[in-house]
This record gives C-alpha cells, sequence and structure tokens, in this order.
C-alpha cells in the first residue's frame, strides 16, 4: 500500500518526527493541531474559539494541499485542555461543517503540546 506525505507552509509545521498529513488508500491522516499560527510558529492569542478556528484553519490548508475540503472530512477527534470548552468549540466547529456531520469523538486531556487549549485531527477522502 503506497503512502505519500502531505506538508503546506500553510499550516505549521511539524514540531516533532511527524507529517502535516498522510495519504493512503484514498484518505488522508491529518496530524494533530494545536491552534498555531503557521506564519509565526506560536500559539494564537485568543480564547478556546479563537484557539479552535486555528486549528481547524490548519486543518483545512493540510486538507486543501491534498486535493480534497473539510465537506469529506468523515471522523474527526477533538481533544480539550478543559472539557467545559465543549459547548464553545461546538459553535466553531459548526461553522466548518455541514450535515451530515462527521462523526466525532472529543475527550478532555490532562495537557496539549504547547499548553494549547485544544488539538483537533480528522480523517479525509480524497476528491
Amino acid at each position: 500500500m503506497p503512502k505519500s506525505a502531505v506538508s503546506t507552509e500553510h499550516a505549521p509545521t511539524a514540531v516533532g518526527p511527524y507529517s502535516q498529513g498522510m495519504i493512503a488508500n484514498g484518505f488522508i491522516f491529518t496530524a494533530g493541531q494545536v491552534p498555531l499560527d503557521p506564519t509565526t510558529g506560536k500559539l494564537v492569542e485568543g480564547d478556546i474559539q479563537v484557539q479552535a478556528r486555528q486549528s481547524l484553519n490548519n486543518i483545512k490548508a493540510i486538507l486543501e494541499e491534498a486535493g480534497t475540503s473539510m465537506a469529506n472530512v468523515i471522523k474527526a477527534t477533538v481533544f480539550l485542555a478543559d472539557i467545559g470548552d465543549f459547548a464553545a468549540v461546538n459553535e466553531v466547529y459548526a461553522t466548518f461543517f455541514e450535515a451530515p456531520y462527521p462523526a466525532r469523538s472529543a475527550f478532555e486531556v490532562a495537557n496539549l503540546p504547547l499548553g494549547a487549549g485544544v488539538e483537533i485531527e480528522v480523517v479525509a477522502t480524497l476528491e
């Protein structure tokens, strides 16, 4: 099964030994995206909604580089530093997707890279 990496300057560069995304068997699997600004390499400043929007914009850029879009996301996983932010993240999340919405899991975790409040990863089909 051939696989290929996806990389774009419109999303943050990997901060470790991983790819922004991997394509295999007609799917793209993104790495988890914390709210890093791809131009500065730093966490965006703002509340959890600002952070969620940046994480999703990073995912959108990776998907577009792979030739697909948010409309083809079939599964998302959301990691939250505080599950109390679930509703606020949902408000932003809903602006990136249309029904039928992707399957999704959301978890509170002890810590996220760089002290982020949210990290999101997705699996999408290729167009």
